[in-house]
């Protein structure tokens, strides 16, 4: 691709408006930034398309939107009068330009004669879902780049059932997409009488919705009053909606107002991932100075929560995304079958990323685990398909990245939902006598202690999901017999569906979506996995270590970590 031409015609056209030649003029003398904007073109995958903000066509700018939106819209067309009339629900965070991409794809769908519906402010990622399916709109397009940095933003694209759109719709939107090849030529009306607000109903329903899944009220009318939680919206779009709902329960809460203005450059933080506990710090200085019992935040785009709790010192401790998740699954599946409400058929799904110690408990309940694919979509496939055949009834889903989902509203990471099944779960083991921390040592007690974690590693430039990728293909051409001490007992190489039995030397199918990943079973119940980001330039490595106590389990980490390192650098 011929960058420095691609370059020159942007810079040329008279259509091109005077933000994108500013930006363009700037990087005049700057050829590696030049390269990097128009060397290639910003992918649209299963996950929609997520860049940096800036002009040319690797990066995200009202062009490259109204492009994706055009070849959605042919999509759409293809599907006849009846799609076109249900239209398409838009919705953004408080993101640099979230507000001008979410207008501008919603006047590209009106030019096409097709309905869109776009809220008038920020609403997270859960609501847009829900609204797909409330309104019965035929797709939803989401503008957000999640947890990423403020130079970040993206767009999404979910289907009708309110679940990221397929991979098999996505690749016929993409060949639309890959048919326009003038990105300036995208035309959109944004004074259409098709251009129409969301109903006001749907914040509403939501949160009744919501309001369904608590499963300890007398817990909460006791407790909840006196409760001192502590929340961060982080500058995104959780505020109204967490409040809404905590506040309904009758939740005491107490937020950080610092972090509640919406700020496009999440200037309180290094990075608004409520993964990491410095995200979680300014709320965690409020938790100490009122004497706080917990501390939850969400990103940008409120499909994350972050927690912490205090431990038995009394100090706060920020729990991974894979401790919230076991947390919640044996609170749910507990109060479930005290209550009686168990169904015989109950099922909980998680990525296959995510902590082993899900099996164990969901064994232990006779309920069965499902592992998907790295995305939620995968998540919300399942749901659509037990609706259809009733073959399980879905009770929870997460993944490690701090996503939850309870309830069938929402086909995507709900923080709503989390925050309020998270604060009810606080109420409950307080009126119980005991608190959060206690039982996760409990349940490490009862199942064993297992320690999850992932490593990032950074990649940059125009071929980086390339290089992150090969590295990948690289693991698939040696065969690992150990790790450290932890034997490998097998490997999955889920881009062919396979997985080979290193006992028995038999292969067998995963009969799971296709992905680059490389994932090895070890000896006792541990595994490695590695695989690159699909939504950043990280290549990742997801470590979870089985051991008799905490201490054993991080040794065994570190031991892991080395031999990985040297795994990797091997195959470099």
């Amino acid at each position: 691709m011929d960058y420095k031409a691609n370059y020159q015609s942007w810079l040329n056209d008279a259509r091109l408006c005077e933000e994108g030649k500013e930006d363009l003029l700037a990087m005049a003398n700057d050829e590696k930034a030049i390269e990097y904007a128009f060397g290639g073109e910003l992918e649209f995958g299963t996950a929609g398309m997520r860049g940096i903000i800036g002009y040319g066509m690797n990066k995200m700018n009202i062009y490259t939107v109204m492009r994706a939106t055009q070849g959605l819209s042919e999509f759409i067309k293809t599907l006849g009068e009846a799609a076109i009339e249900r239209g398409v629900v838009i919705s953004y965070d408080t993101r640099r330009k979230s507000r001008e991409f979410a207008e501008a794809a919603a006047s590209v769908l009106a030019k096409n004669g097709i309905k869109a519906y776009l809220f008038d402010d920020v609403h997270p990622v859960p609501m847009l879902s829900y609204a797909v399916r409330y309104l019965n709109t035929i797709a939803g397009i989401m503008v957000t780049a999640s947890h990423n940095p403020k130079e970040y933003n993206g767009y999404k694209v979910y289907g009708e059932d309110g679940a990221q759109m397929s991979p098999e719709d996505t690749a016929v939107v993409v060949s639309y997409i890959n048919q326009i090849t003038d990105y300036l030529s995208v035309e959109g009306d944004r004074e259409s009488s098709l251009i129409l607000p969301v109903p006001a109903e749907v914040d509403a329903t939501y949160i009744e919705e919501l309001s369904k899944l608590t499963l300890s009220p007398e817990a909460v009318e006791a407790c909840g009053k006196d409760l001192k939680l502590v929340y961060t919206p982080v500058h995104g779009s959780g505020y109204v909606p967490v409040m809404t709902i905590l506040k309904k329960l009758g939740i005491n809460v107490t937020v950080v107002e610092e972090q509640t203005k919406k700020d496009t450059e999440f200037s309180t933080v290094k990075v608004p991932n409520p993964e990491y506990k410095e995200t979680l710090s300014m709320g965690i200085d409020l938790a100490n100075k009122i004497n706080a019992d917990v501390v939850f935040g969400t990103d940008p785009d409120s499909d994350r929560l972050g927690v912490a709790i205090k431990d038995d010192k009394g100090e706060f401790t920020a729990l991974s995304g894979n401790q919230v998740g076991i947390l919640l699954l044996d609170y749910i599946l507990n109060k479930l079958k005290k209550d009686n409400k168990l169904p015989a058929n109950a099922a909980v799904v998680k990525s296959f990323v995510t902590t082993g110690m899900a099996k164990l408990i969901c064994d232990s309940f006779g309920v069965k685990l499902f592992e998907v694919p790295v995305g939620f979509k995968f998540i919300g496939e399942k749901i659509k398909q037990w609706e259809k055949d009733n073959a399980y009834t879905y009770v929870f889903g997460f993944e490690e990245s701090c996503g939850y989902l309870r309830g069938t509203h929402a086909r995507d990471k709900d923080a709503v939902v989390a925050s309020m099944l998270c604060a009810e779960m606080v109420c409950y083991y307080t009126y119980i006598g005991t608190s959060v921390y206690k039982r996760l040592q409990e349940i490490y007690a009862t199942y064993g202690y297992v320690l999850d974690t992932n490593v990032s590693t950074q990649y940059s430039g125009l071929n980086a999901m390339k290089e992150m990728n090969a590295v990948v293909d690289a693991l698939k051409t040696v065969k690992v017999d150990s790790f450290a001490d932890y034997k490998v007992v097998g490997m999955r190489d889920y881009s062919v569906d396979k997985r080979i039995d290193y006992l028995t030397g038999k292969e067998e199918a995963l009969n799971i979506p296709k992905c680059n990943c490389v994932y090895y079973e070890l000896e006792g119940g541990s595994f490695v996995c590695v695989r690159p980001s699909g939504t950043e330039p990280k290549l990742k490595v997801y470590y979870s270590v089985k051991a008799k106590d905490e201490e054993a389990a991080k040794k065994g980490l570190e031991e892991m970590k080395s031999a990985v390192a040297s795994l990797l650098a091997s195959v470099k």
